[in-house]
């Protein structure tokens, strides 16, 4: 019989995260945990307030399905996100952090690796980004030449966005990447696109509203850069309906419900021809983990939140600029503290 337990934590950013969607200084998570016999496999889902997302609620459900959860027979990990899927229907979050702790245990206990698990051969793998916030042109700044690293993402969606690149171009020769988060209109993607290809940027997420689908086909049929979607592709059903505005798109695990949707994701995005990127919601190491494991089926990927988050609640990540490297442990291959921790950068 599964063992279910959860526990909320307040992680707190080293800067002010400030997006289009508003700023925060903490990041509200919930980590869940399957236990059977000696083994314990963990997840997680960051709570997102825009999404209307809490740690109470996730905490409150978890407890009415309790039962129902810890007496399900884990025999395989994709049977029981579709057991989830039915229990909990549309808890994307919080069936994710349950997803990734089934996968977590059942790698465990085939004694393997979670990649392995999951039939991904280790090789190549894209750097991570770090991401600046939105902030003052000059704050913008002080923040790359306090994290030095090779590909930055860039929160923009304010009128001053271009005086705040061309800043951060002017102090680092790193590759940029922006994301809008939603945050211009169909008139200033235009205009700006052009300028940001000056600018040496390489791609460009969310740049307009996520139902702007006829105004996205109109962009990417102009645009001289790569378009991500982000807030356009959540779940499943999203991807198809994303391969006319978009050349590739951002899967966030959290949003999607989890590895099992998110292996299915990357497979129908290659069959439509499209660019394949795994995106952070803030997560600490334990989700973090479950993005790094699936490094190689991706073409780029943003798994910054260890770096973004001033505090921790697991080990078994380590970064070197922008390489992610894995513990080597079955499963995610992650320790959980189960306090906060200092984050792990070599």
């Amino acid at each position: 019989m599964l063992q279910l337990r959860h526990y909320s934590f307040e992680l707190a950013f080293e800067f002010p995260f400030i997006t289009a969607h508003g700023m925060k200084t903490q990041q509200p998570t919930l980590v869940t945990s399957l236990g059977l016999a000696n083994l314990t496999g963990y997840g997680e889902a960051p709570a997102i307030s825009y999404y209307g997302v809490s740690t109470e609620q996730m905490a409150a459900l978890l407890e009415e399905k309790r039962g129902m959860i810890e007496r399900y027979a884990l025999t395989d990990p994709k049977r029981f996100w579709h057991f989830l899927h039915h229990l909990i229907p549309g808890q994307h979050f919080l069936i994710a952090a349950l997803d990734i702790a089934g996968w977590d245990l059942f790698a465990q206990m085939r004694r393997m690796p979670l990649y392995r698990l999951l039939d991904i051969t280790w090789g190549q793998t894209p750097l991570t980004d770090y991401t600046i916030g939105m902030d003052t042109p000059a704050e913008m700044v002080q923040k790359v030449k306090a994290h030095p690293w090779p590909i930055y993402k860039i929160k923009v969606g304010r009128p001053e966005d271009l005086d705040a690149l061309i800043a951060i171009r002017a102090n680092t020769t790193a590759n940029l990447r922006v994301d809008a988060n939603e945050g211009w209109t169909f008139d200033e993607a235009k205009a700006l696109l052009p300028e940001l290809q000056k600018l040496g940027v390489t791609l460009v997420e969310q740049p307009l509203p996520r139902d702007a689908h006829e105004e996205m086909k109109e962009l990417k049929a102009i645009s001289p850069l790569p378009l991500f979607a982000d807030e356009s592709c959540r779940t499943e059903d999203d991807v198809k309906k994303c391969a006319e505005g978009f050349h590739g798109i951002n899967i966030k695990l959290t949003k999607c419900g989890g590895v099992t949707p998110g292996m299915r994701m990357i497979k129908e995005a290659r069959s439509l021809g499209m660019k394949v990127m795994m995106g952070s919601m803030n997560e600490c190491t334990i989700g973090t983990a479950a993005i790094a494991n699936m490094l190689p089926l991706l073409d780029e990927v943003d798994a910054d939140g260890p770096l973004l988050l001033k505090e921790d609640v697991a080990t078994g990540l380590k970064y070197n600029n922008g390489i992610i490297q894995l513990s080597g442990g079955h499963g995610l291959g992650i320790k959980f503290a189960g306090r906060k921790v200092e984050k792990i950068i070599a």
